[in-house]
């Protein structure tokens, strides 16, 4: 029983367009700029290297469709989290909320505004602790432009887009020498001249699939998209389809621009190219472009991850408030208030420790893809439980989803075994064993109230 004691809920008042840019806007990040070059030395061939990154991509719209099937079934602004809640009940979708509002969502948030104040600082210093103050004001300042409503937010995250998709744009154009001066194609081994070892194909996966991952955020806007259910469907494929596009033509660029092995050695491919084709001018334009792709993340992160709260706030009296939405403005105003304020402590705490906070976010990855190989076992659950018609039903099933679920098992497996090495896989668990703790106190809440 919903207690959403507003009498308000989602409506539906997102364009498509503003859609695409929210899923384009999440899944494109700085990420982009440097997963290039790790991927180019693990395979050491331009072969191996582009079919690594369209693996990503067919891995990737496994997923999607996958979400698109139960985001037609179930449209609800708690997105994933609504399809566990089905399939497994609150507990468990529980813990993944507690994740997402603690640190999943909210530590990449302030990990982004990091990178943000790192680069405006070097436009705009403001002192010696600049990058914490940039930090700090694009949250609050973000925050308050999602509280005006999702037609505001939506309207920036689609400016913000393009600014991005640009930058990417330019990339693709200086690595071909369209509208600079010529660049010589760089000297590549024949392709598929080397191998690499089954392990090494495994690890550049994790980090292709690490630079598409944000996609499976589009069911949070499922309940507030105009059009018919099938929109969500078209939304979902054809974000996926640009997004595959654009990372594909920029390795193809950066390869033809500088070559596989220089790509591989260098740690700012695009900043290298960029500087061939445009002269200095180019390298400072690439630092604007990163700005501005930590700038789209942050605010699509910060449109879907106020949803989870909100959802939360739906299935817990004891979270209530988080489940006021304000039907005007499409928004869920204390829900934005919440994640605000973490993404700021969390600044905070990563002013003072750094290190431990990075630590402390990118080991969040083991709980993160572990929930999400749940998701994917939900749909066979889900199917076997609720034979209504489908909307969209997943082509080619049960291949399509099981392709989704085992790349997820195995990133899961592989972000457990990468924190186990740096011996930090304590972090998630502990995160975890919070959440368990905050579980049993609105147990006992509720059962108290009962």
């Amino acid at each position: 029983m919903s207690v959403n004691d507003s009498g308000a809920s989602p409506q539906r008042l997102l364009s498509p367009l503003g859609a695409i840019a929210i899923i384009v806007g999440i899944v494109i990040g700085a990420g982009i700029f440097k997963t290039p070059s790790i991927v180019a030395g693990i395979t050491g061939d331009v072969g191996w290297a582009l079919t690594i990154w369209v693996g990503g991509a067919i891995i990737s719209l496994a997923g999607a469709l996958c979400y698109a099937e139960l985001a037609t079934l179930y449209p609800h602004a708690g997105g994933d989290y609504h399809f566990l809640t089905r399939a497994y009940g609150k507990n468990i979708s529980f813990l993944y909320g507690w994740a997402k509002a603690m640190v999943i969502n909210t530590g990449s948030i302030a990990l982004l505004a990091f990178v943000f104040g790192d680069y405006m600082s070097k436009v705009i210093s403001l002192g010696p602790y600049s990058d914490i103050y940039w930090a700090v004001a694009i949250v609050v300042v973000l925050t308050i432009i999602n509280l005006v409503g999702i037609e505001a937010s939506a309207n920036i995250q689609t400016a913000l887009t393009v600014l991005e998709v640009s930058g990417l744009i330019a990339i693709i154009f200086a690595g071909f020498g369209l509208f600079t001066a010529p660049i010589p194609s760089a000297i590549n081994p024949p392709i598929f001249s080397s191998t690499p070892e089954f392990g090494m194909m495994g690890l550049a996966m994790v980090f292709v699939l690490l630079t598409f991952g944000g996609w499976n955020e589009s069911a949070y806007i499922s309940a507030e998209l105009k059009g018919s259910l099938h929109t969500i469907v078209r939304v979902i494929v054809f974000s996926l389809l640009i997004i595959s596009i654009i990372y594909l033509l920029v390795n193809m660029a950066l390869i033809n621009g500088l070559g596989l092995k220089q790509l591989a050695n260098s740690k700012a491919a695009s900043a290298d190219l960029l500087g061939i084709a445009f002269g200095p001018i180019g390298e400072k334009l690439l630092g604007i472009f990163v700005a501005v792709a930590a700038l789209t993340s942050i605010n699509a992160t910060m449109i879907v991850g106020a949803r989870t709260n909100f959802a939360m706030g739906e299935d817990w009296h004891g979270l209530r408030k988080m489940a006021h939405w304000e039907s005007s403005r499409g928004t869920p105003r204390f829900a934005f208030l919440v994640q605000g304020v973490i993404c700021l402590a969390l600044i905070g705490f990563g002013a003072l420790q750094s290190d431990g906070f990075e630590t402390m976010v990118e080991f969040t990855a083991p709980v993160f893809w572990s929930f999400l190989f749940l998701v994917g076992v939900s749909l066979f659950i889900l199917r076997a439980r609720d034979q209504r018609a489908r909307v969209f039903s997943v082509p080619l099933y049960p291949i399509t989803p099981l392709i989704f679920c085992m790349a997820s098992a195995y990133l899961a497996y592989s972000s457990f075994s990468y924190a186990h090495s740096k011996g930090a896989v304590l972090i998630s668990l502990y995160v975890m064993l919070v959440g368990l703790v905050a579980l049993l106190i609105l147990r006992l809440k509720k059962s108290f109230e009962d």
